[in-house]
Order: structure tokens, then sequence, then C-alpha cells
């Protein structure tokens, strides 16, 4: 049953145009499988959406990034919180780096593992479905690749040294943003940016214009980097982040505040460096080399119940690929590793609760032209995983990971694909906060995922049309029982499986489209919840991204994003039904080049009829179930009106 405006009936023609552009990534070039990117230049909805999207709806985290995907979910409430769903499979299925840097661990399991600064991002790379085998270890469910800017995405033709000032206000909760981007070169081979932002905001009211308390917020960001020609061949970057989270949050903040659910004092911090190098000659064909060293540290504190308590997670790695044409071949071949840390205490304690863990792999994927049409790419990998774990426990495994694909180009507008892809993930570092209270089952065995897809993509003069189908299994997931005892044990197989589509038409000034994702995501049969499945994944309705873009004149530009979901009227638990409600939520935005090349301002009204709707990424509604009240997400912000101006020096 679909509990909001009918999204074909009521936007038609208007829908035909991001999906696709989304689509048109699917089996994009150079990654010809299933890759899809949401990056900067032009609109690309669905599978592909670019940073000036982002720009133009004023992302503020990551359910903003996301909101024109419709394979991806993400939850509502605090932004500490947010989790983000793939395919029905939640984000510790997947691997996700930023520039590089590997994001593994989790610090506590009711709040977000990804923290991102949009206002950073050059582009956001996806992949669906079970990794290939340079999507690094254990990519259950597949990738996502957060890809920062570099000086000269700012710096214009001939300039060497640039600031970009931005402010940014957020009527629902009377919230502002500040911004100082600074950027320029040292030399025709040196360049670096810095950027530092604030922002500041009350809690937010709801589509009921209730105060939703714990989603106040105070963020801090720095980030700075170094780019460097070391030759014509060469490039080195480096770069630092630190970005940090503060606010009243709920002792658990994946819930509403509640009597057993009290307000406290909680922040966040990430901090990442990152070394990248590539080597590119000009007159070689067999180096194309690409190399990555980073660390990761991630720290939640919490000044709660138990007084000032902490959660850290640690994360070392090293990358090393190089791509080697050889005819029709174009092998990527290299060798990976990472050691994590997880680490609980209270502040102060010199005996800390502590685990670690490490994976190496070697991996070796090729893409092989057999013909002018027919592209065929086949890989595997190979990983070994150790664990020691806090109670004394020691865990090995190891194993291949294999993938095939193939890609026909039928005519010059029309392909078809299909692939099947299969990883395997050993026993890894857990939940900080849980390192005191759970326990590894000694027979824990390692999970092995396997993704079989097939579709089609269409491109003719302003057309695109995209269309898959899907199914991933995980054999042997690994997850926390419920009910307590908590241990990590097998619990069965995770099967995640359905359709996207997605279209798109452009016409001179004029983009329009839709995107529209089925998926049916269970675990031994039983379809998913937040409560009771937390760190596998969620159901999600029917999902339906329509959006339009006029670009009225060279200075002016407007446009309408919506997102619709159909709901679930029944989904069974251990402690009973609950249902999933439908909603549909209407963007809209204009950005005003008022001093081209110079000042901009961007206007967007978000939740345009002020709907009031929990988003189905967020935990479901338990309250009508005796003695689980204030089991719930937080509802999502009604209307609000952001306010954008953008400063060029």
């Amino acid at each position: 049953m679909l509990r909001c405006p009918r999204p074909l009936t009521l936007l038609g023609a208007m829908t035909f145009s991001g999906l696709l552009a989304g689509a048109a990534q699917a089996e994009t070039k150079p990654l010809e499988l299933a890759v899809s990117e949401i990056n900067a230049e032009r609109i690309k909805r669905g599978e592909q959406v670019q940073a000036e999207q982002i720009e133009k709806l004023q992302a503020n985290d990551l359910e903003d990034v996301f909101e024109a995907s419709p394979e991806v979910n993400v939850s509502g409430g605090p932004g500490i919180a947010q989790k983000l769903y793939m395919r029905g499979l939640e984000d510790t299925q997947l691997n996700i780096t930023i520039d590089g840097a590997n994001q593994p661990g989790q610090t506590f399991h009711h709040t977000g593992r990804i923290g991102v600064e949009p206002e950073l991002l050059k582009r956001v790379e996806t992949q669906a479905g079970t990794g290939d085998a340079t999507a690094g270890a254990g990519a259950l469910g597949g990738a996502i690749r957060f890809v920062t800017k570099d000086p000269d995405d700012l710096l214009r033709e001939g300039e060497d040294f640039g600031a970009l000032i931005k402010s940014g206000y957020f009527g629902n909760g009377e919230g502002y943003k500040a911004s100082t981007s600074l950027f320029g070169r040292f030399s025709p081979d040196w360049s670096a940016l810095a950027v530092a932002s604030y922002q500041d905001q009350n809690d937010y009211e709801d589509g009921n214009n209730d105060d939703v308390p714990g989603t106040g917020a105070r963020q801090k960001l720095g980030f700075a980097k170094l780019v460097g020609k070391l030759t014509d061949e060469q490039t080195l970057r480096l770069s630092y982040e630190q970005r940090t989270d503060e606010g009243e949050r709920s002792q658990r903040p994946q819930w509403i505040p509640s009597s057993f659910n009290r307000l406290y004092p909680m922040q966040s911090e990430r901090e990442t460096w990152t070394l990248n190098y590539a080597w590119r000659p000009t007159d070689n064909e067999l180096i194309d080399l690409e190399a990555t060293t980073y660390h990761t540290d991630t720290e939640l504190q919490q000044d709660g119940r138990f007084g000032l308590y902490f959660g850290n997670t640690r994360s070392t790695g090293l990358d090393l690929r190089n791509t080697s044409h050889l005819g029709a071949h174009k092998l990527t071949y290299g060798v990976d590793y990472r050691d994590d840390r997880s680490t609980l205490g209270p502040a102060g304690d010199r005996e800390l609760d502590h685990e670690d863990g490490n994976v190496t792999g070697l991996f070796l994927q090729d893409a092989y032209q057999l013909t002018s049409r027919l592209l065929l790419s086949a890989g595997v990998r190979y990983d070994r995983y150790e664990l020691d774990d806090r109670d004394g426990q020691s865990f090995r495994d190891d194993g291949l990971s294999p993938n095939l694909g193939l890609r026909y180009e039928l005519t010059p507008e029309l392909a078809l694909f299909v692939s099947h892809t299969r990883a395997m993930r050993g026993a890894q570092v857990r939940d900080a906060f849980k390192l005191d209270s759970a326990r590894n089952a000694a027979d824990l065995q390692p999970e092995k995922a396997r993704t079989t897809e097939a579709g089609f993509e269409y491109r003719h003069q302003g057309w695109e049309l995209d269309a898959k189908a899907y199914v991933t299994r995980i054999d042997d997931a690994i997850a926390d029982s419920v009910p307590r005892p908590a241990l990590y044990e097998n619990v069965g197989e995770l099967k995640s499986k359905g359709v996207v589509l997605q279209a798109a038409y452009h016409w001179q000034q004029v983009s329009i489209g839709l995107g529209y994702h089925h998926n049916s995501a269970r675990i031994d049969g039983e379809r998913l919840n937040v409560y009771e499945h937390n760190g596998l994944g969620a159901s999600f309705g029917d999902t339906w991204t329509p959006f339009a873009d006029y670009r009225a004149s060279d200075s002016l530009t407007l446009g309408w994003q919506g997102r619709f979901v159909e709901s679930i009227d029944t989904l069974h638990t251990g402690v009973g039904t609950v249902e999933k409600l439908g909603y549909g939520v209407h963007d809209l935005y204009a950005e005003w080049q008022a001093l081209p090349e110079r000042l901009t301002v961007n206007l967007t009204l978000k939740n345009l009829f002020d709907k009031q709707y929990l988003d189905q990424a967020s935990n479901e509604d338990f309250e009508h179930i005796p003695g689980y009240e204030g089991v719930r997400g937080a509802y999502d912000p009604g209307r609000e009106l952001r306010l954008g101006v953008a400063l060029r020096i």
C-alpha cells in the first residue's frame, strides 16, 4: 500500500531524468562493472550524483548526499546516529574509504559509522553488490569510495591563489554554517588546499512542529591537502582531516529519548591521515602505479550514567596496485594490508578492553576486450584474516574471492551485462562499546558472499535507460545474538535481491528523470528489521527518486527532487508486528550566480509540504509493543528553508 502521492501518476513524464543519469554508471568506464559515481560537474542522479547537485541541495549530511540514489538509504535523526544502507545491507557489510583510507570498525552500534563533510566531496563512487577484486578485503555488500577535492578543482586557469567563503542558514533548528577554503600554487608543480568549517544547530522540528530532542549539534572540520607533481609522470597527495560532532544525545542515539534512554553529552571525533602516490609513465603501458597508505582514528565519548566512557577504533593500512595494458588485456594487480584495533574504557583507566586484527590481501583483476563489442571481466583475490579478541581467543581465516562478468554492446546505443562476484570475510574487531558485554563464539566461521547481477543500459541522443536485477547471498552472516547473552555468532543466510530501473531525458536546458528500486532483504527467510538485526540491514518499501532540473539562464538554475517510499504494512519481529509507513518528500532548489564566478546564492526548501515521517532506514516504531516504549528512531525534519551564500575571491 502506497501512503504517499503516486509518483508515476503525479510525476509522469517529469520523472525521466535523474535516475538514468545515475544509471549511466552501472557499468561505467573504466570500472566496467556496476560502479557508480556521485561527483561534481553536472547533475547525475541515482547511481551518479555530482558535487554540483550536492551544492544545489546544500547537502548537510549523508542523508542529503544520497537523497537521489534509489539504492541507498540513510537513517534520519541526529547526524551522529546516521547509518547507511545499500540494497538493504547496512554499511557494516560494505568497504568504505575516504581518499583510499579504509574506514572499518565501529565505536557504538547505536550510532553511525561513517561521518563525512559534503563540503569536501569531489565525488562518491558506489559499487553495489559484492565487490570485485579491486574493492578491497571483505566487500560483502559492495564498496563506497569518498573522494575529496584537490586544489586544482577550485583553482581557475592561470590562477595561483583563491579563497571561497561560505555561509549558510538553516531555518529548521535555527542553525548556521560557515566555512573558509584557501587554495593556491606554490609553484607550477605544488599546490595546497585548506578548509575550516563550523556548524551550530539546535534541535529541529518534525512535520508536526514538535521539537525532536537530541538532534542539535555542533560540528567542526579541519582539512588540508598538499598535491605535488614530482615529475610529469609522478603525483603525490598528502591529506589530513579532523572532524568532530558534539551535542546532547540520548544514551542510544539511534532511539528517541525516554525514561531509560536519557540525554547525555556525547562527542565523536575522526582523524585521518592519507598519503597517495601515483606514477603514470606516458610511454609505458605496463606501468600505472598507485600506492596509498593511511591512518584513521575514530573515538566516541559519552558522559552518561556510567560516567565518562569512550570507544575507539584505529586502522592503519597500505594499498599498492599497478595496471598494465597487454594487448586487449587491462590487468590491475596488487596487495593491500590493514591493521585494526578496537578499544573501550572509562577515561583514565589504564586497563582498557581491546582487541586486534589484521587482514592481508592479494588481488588480480582483468578487463579483456575479446572483440570490439564484447568485454570480459575476471578477477580473484586472496585474503588472510587474523584476530586476537578481548577474551583471548584467536581466529585465523583465509580464502579466495573470484569474479566474472561480461558486457556486450548489442548496438552502439544498447549494452547488455551480466556478472557474478564472490567475497569472503573473516572475523574482525568488534563494536568497541560491546567489548565488555559481548564475546565471539568459539566456532565462528568466515562470512561468504556472492552476487549475481544482469541488466542493460541504453543511450540515444538525450535518452538514457538502465535496468538491472540482482541477488546477493551472504552465508554464515555474523551478528550479535538477540536476546542476551550477547554473542557474535553465525546467524544464517543473509539475502538481498531486487530490481533497479533508472531513466533520464536531457533536452537543451532541461533534465528530467526517475529512479526506482525494489529490494527484499531477509535473514533465513525473515525480513530484516533495524532493532533485531542491527549491523546486518533493514527492509525498505519500493523507492522512487524523481527529479527535474531547469537551467533558466547562465546565472539561474531551478530544480525539484523527490523521494517516495512505499509502506510495508506488516513486518514480523520476535517481539511483535510493526509497520513501516510510506511517505513522499519534495525538495525545491534555486541557484543564482549573482556575480558570475564571484558570488553564488543558493536557496533550498526541504520537505516542501512539511511531511511528518519516520525514515525507513531509522529504527522502526516498536512503541505500541508493551515493554518497548521508546524503541523508535527520530522523525525526520519537517519543512526547512536553507539559504547559502558563497563568495569566491
